[in-house]
């Protein structure tokens, strides 16, 4: 790793030319955050593609495999590599709430065919697989495959592969056929029941599979499970009342959840929902997220739950969009900026400069964050997140980017020194400040000559004939 504090930076650069980039790579010495930076490129100089495919570490391979960035054909390369790296390759980039673009058709086939046993069911088991790779693991020998084809494409599938899958010799495959169709199917959900009385999917068999009323009465009999039980919109509505005032507030919220219910028998019940409360979306909710009439009923509701299952639902109609905007509840109103596409701009704002939950952090990101007349709300607001923001207005001038850079707090420094609108003379100086100079690297309005002599600074070896052997090999 080079000494110098900024020097990581340049990795991140979209104006860095290969040069600057390999040179940077040259300093891997097990520190694999520069690798990664480069890993996370948007586009890559050829030159430096090839180096990190054929470096002799298998770390930067791996950073190259595991990233949603790469060219999918470039990951593909790996494989063509030791063949220990196609492990890296089948596990693949696993971004956040994202689904990385897939390998060519040529590179599944290897993995699938891969004489190591993990590396086809690591492939399988990956997001990003398409839909027209994995539907023909249906009909395969390998029963682990035809367990992945139940799982994942069982929507694709043709009745008479299903009917197949449902009837498997093999008793996972067949119990995983039968947890796609347990809804509406009382027979499957009884077995089920049995089948899986001490696995973890027993959870799920309760709550969403059919329950005919002898299993029903069994179940509430047994009183295991009751919270889970009630919330299966198929468990009798006048079961469920009768679980209204049970001993446990975890069972009678679920009864309070029921879709059959009006406001005033939700209110009857003696329900509480705290704000720090982690809910999971209600199923009847989410299954019904293309009629706008029950989305509509939910985002009304007085119901917590029933407002934060309409929250997450992209089908909300535009009018609740507006009403769970301002929504008491600080879940419900998180929950809408994260996941609708026309949760307003003003509430995004408001959440990132004033919600306390990490993923309010996030919340920049989304494409209505707003941006326009920033500068004037926010250059000179007491809270620096505040005055950072005003950077992303496009009208700020060069001299009020200026100024921020000079401001005592480091995050609006930052904001700055990756502006592109900030003079240059200030860029080159922000170098050397400790705390954002790694950010002004990564500036593409930094002068080439100047990356150049950074790295003269820092040490970095220049003309190397190629990247050298400074770790392990496979």
């Amino acid at each position: 790793m080079a000494a110098h504090h900024a020097v990581d930076g340049l990795a991140s650069n979209p104006a860095a030319p290969a040069d600057v980039l390999l040179r940077l790579l040259a300093t891997f010495d097990g520190d694999h955050w520069i690798a990664r930076r480069l890993s996370w490129r948007a586009s890559m100089p050829d030159s430096v593609a090839e180096a990190m495919l054929h470096h002799p570490n298998r770390r930067v391979r791996g950073l190259l495999a595991e990233s949603a960035a790469a060219d999918p054909e470039l990951r593909a390369r790996i494989l063509d590599g030791p063949a220990s790296d196609a492990i890296l390759v089948a596990v693949g980039p696993t971004p956040y709430r994202a689904v990385a673009p897939p390998l060519p058709d040529w590179a599944y086939e290897r993995l699938l065919n891969h004489e190591r046993a993990m590396v086809p069911y690591e492939t399988v088991e990956s997001a990003s697989v398409p839909v027209h790779v994995l539907v023909p693991l249906a009909g395969h020998e390998d029963p682990l495959f035809r367990l992945a084809a139940c799982r994942r494409v069982w929507g694709e599938l043709t009745d008479d592969v299903r009917t197949a899958l449902l009837a498997d010799a093999d008793p996972a495959v067949r119990t995983a056929a039968s947890l796609q169709v347990m809804h509406e199917d009382e027979e499957r959900t009884a077995e089920l029941v049995e089948a899986l009385a001490d696995d973890w999917r027993l959870g799920d068999v309760l709550e969403r599979g059919r329950l005919g009323r002898a299993l029903a009465e069994r179940l509430l009999a047994e009183g295991a499970r009751l919270a889970q039980l009630v919330r299966n919109p198929t468990f009798p509505s006048d079961l469920a009342a009768g679980l209204a005032a049970h001993e446990d507030p975890a069972v009678r919220l679920a009864a309070s959840a029921r879709p059959e219910l009006s406001e005033e028998e939700r209110a009857a019940v003696d329900w509480e929902v705290g704000p720090e409360d982690r809910l999971d979306t209600l199923r009847w909710v989410w299954d019904a997220r293309e009629d706008p009439d029950t989305l509509r009923r939910c985002a009304r509701s007085a119901h917590t739950w029933l407002r934060r299952s309409a929250a997450v639902c992209r089908e909300l109609p535009e009018d609740c969009v507006e009403l769970l905007a301002g929504d008491a509840d600080f879940a419900v109103r998180l929950l809408l900026a994260e996941r609708h596409p026309l949760a307003p701009p003003e509430l995004l704002l408001d959440l990132y400069l004033n919600g306390s939950h990490r993923a309010v952090g996030m919340l920049t990101s989304r494409p209505r964050f707003p941006a326009a007349g920033l500068a004037a709300r926010f250059a000179d607001a007491p809270d620096p997140r505040a005055r950072a923001l005003s950077l992303r207005d496009p009208g700020a001038t060069p001299a009020l980017v200026e100024r921020l850079s000079r401001d005592p707090e480091p995050r609006v420094r930052e904001a700055a020194a990756l502006d592109r609108r900030l003079p240059v003379a200030r860029l080159v100086e922000l170098l050397e400040d400790p705390e954002v100079g790694a950010a002004a690297t990564c500036n593409p309005a930094l002068p080439v000559a100047e990356m150049r002599a950074l790295l003269d600074r820092a040490g970095v070896p220049d003309g190397l004939p190629g990247v050298p052997d400074l770790g392990e090999r496979a």
